[in-house]
């Protein structure tokens, strides 16, 4: 399940003690040495010598493990003695497995202590690594780089003005007149709009493809809503005629092969509206009279623009918040997030270009609302968090409950969390943001009840198909800017 997760909100210190001795969760020191270098501005190198006495939890715990999992005649399991261990599997083994988790334990310490904000998976790499001598090993990782905050108060941004046109409401009467429209048979060539009984047939080097095969479809011509290159092949055809066009699918089964599908049209049908009357209005809608009933269309047409025109400000002040601030972005980061995306093999060049584009804008966003929440010392309330969750959960269809189960099954609730903050951080900027529209007019987004959360940028604004009981609005604002999936998890290291 894709679920947001967390970047780090806090820069590295910008003077860290050269040399530090780490400290546990728990706050006791243990006499561990760590270093920091700036290899880039986004990326550091951590050294960590670790003193063999100190291995000891790691080595004990490593031998329980091992004792656990082996059967050794004359001792129960799970009490075997390190002495024959040592000799049936190795002492080098155990070694290995106590590094793993000394060197998880004690990278975490040198990042805390050194207020390293790690992004993505460090590369670690084990210096000195010998029975009864000191552990030393080298981590280096992209990090959240340091970057000046731009005055983020007072951003004005302009908006088109609202503006509903005779022809706008005409477009949304004829498609509620076109649902109490009736479909007549005429005997000529097909043209869009019309609605057409189709057989339809796909083959591979003559053998017929199951998904491909149906019979007395209906089908709206222009609507594009069959396969890419039906529409373009059945245009102009009249009833009897079969048209042919080949078929290549980019992902699936089929995926990269040409199908050749042949479209029998069996018949051409014209959609026939009824005559924009006040008949007509008192059949649709509560109205009485053809001009009550475009004077509501109108209304509710100027209700969406508005909310379209609140969205589109909302954008506005966020790019404009990001075009002020320069960042240096970890490119290594970047490049493994694109090809994590891309690691199903789908997409061409023009996919992988606009992919890497919404990756910088996405991470650039997150570091510096991130910095924002700090600057503001902005926090999450429980209610917030549930709010968020009501509001996520029917994306994945899920009820709240089980999506947060999800969260904390997937260790994913601080990115949660930081996701809402996030939210938050940016509603601060938006709220002593200066918004104006092409007329030179105030935009008020708290009067038009626009949420002002980075969770509403793919709204649909679906105007078309309103039901016979007059129901224009209806419209879903589904946004997800979830986007990348930045992964934290530097446990299980490759140790080269």
């Amino acid at each position: 399940m894709p679920v947001p997760t967390v970047t780090p909100a806090r820069p590295r210190a910008s003077h860290p003690n050269p040399w530090a001795t780490a400290r546990t969760e728990a706050g006791v020191p243990i006499a561990v040495k760590s270093a920091v270098e700036n290899v880039s501005p986004t990326r550091v190198k951590l050294t960590v010598e670790v003193p063999f006495e100190e291995l000891k939890p790691a080595l004990d715990a490593a031998y329980k493990r091992i004792a656990d999992q082996i059967t050794v005649p004359g001792f129960r399991k799970g009490k075997v003695p390190q002495r024959v261990i040592d000799q049936r599997i190795g002492r080098s083994a155990v070694l290995d497995e106590a590094i793993n988790d000394a060197i998880n334990l004690n990278l975490d310490a040198a990042m805390r202590e050194h207020e390293v904000k790690l992004l993505g998976r460090p590369e670690v790499d084990i210096t000195t690594y010998e029975d009864a001598a000191p552990l030393e090993f080298t981590a280096e990782m992209d990090v959240v780089p340091e970057f000046e905050l731009p005055a983020y108060d007072g951003i004005a941004v302009q908006v088109d003005a609202v503006d509903v046109s005779d022809d706008d409401v005409e477009e949304q009467l004829t498609q509620l007149r076109g649902r109490f429209g009736s479909l007549t048979t005429v005997e000529r060539a097909a043209a869009d709009g019309d609605v057409l009984l189709v057989d339809v047939s796909g083959t591979l080097a003559g053998e017929a493809v199951d998904d491909l095969q149906g019979t007395a479809m209906s089908y709206e011509l222009g609507t594009d809503g069959m396969l890419p290159g039906f529409d373009a092949a059945v245009a102009g055809a009249e009833a009897g005629e079969t048209r042919t066009f080949v078929f290549t699918p980019e992902v699936g089964e089929y995926a990269g092969q040409d199908l050749d599908v042949s479209v029998v049209v069996s018949q051409v049908r014209e959609r026939v509206l009824p005559d924009a009357d006040d008949s007509f209005a008192q059949l649709a809608s509560e109205f009485d009279t053809i001009e009550e009933l475009r004077a509501d269309i109108r209304e509710r047409l100027a209700k969406v623009k508005s909310l379209e025109q609140g969205y589109a400000a909302r954008e506005k002040v966020a790019e404009a918040l990001i075009a002020m601030t320069e960042i240096p972005l970890p490119e290594s980061f970047l490049d493994q997030q694109v090809e994590d995306h891309f690691a199903d093999g789908h997409g061409d060049d023009a996919h992988r270009a606009e992919v890497v584009e919404q990756t910088r804008e996405s991470l650039t966003s997150q570091l510096v609302l991130d910095r924002i929440a700090d600057a503001e010392q902005l926090s999450v309330s429980e209610a917030e968090l549930s709010s968020w969750l009501v509001a996520q959960a029917p994306r994945y269809g899920m009820s709240p409950d089980q999506f947060a189960q999800e969260l904390v099954n997937a260790g994913q609730v601080p990115a949660a969390v930081a996701e809402v903050r996030r939210s938050k951080a940016l509603a601060h900027v938006i709220e002593r943001a200066t918004i104006t529209d092409s007329n030179g007019d105030a935009v008020d987004l708290e009067a038009l009840d626009v949420p002002m959360s980075l969770d509403h940028e793919d709204h649909d604004h679906d105007h078309e198909g309103h039901d016979h009981d007059h129901d224009h609005e209806g419209h879903d604002h589904d946004h997800d800017h979830e986007g990348h999936d930045h992964d934290h998890d530097h446990e299980g290291h490759d140790h080269d």
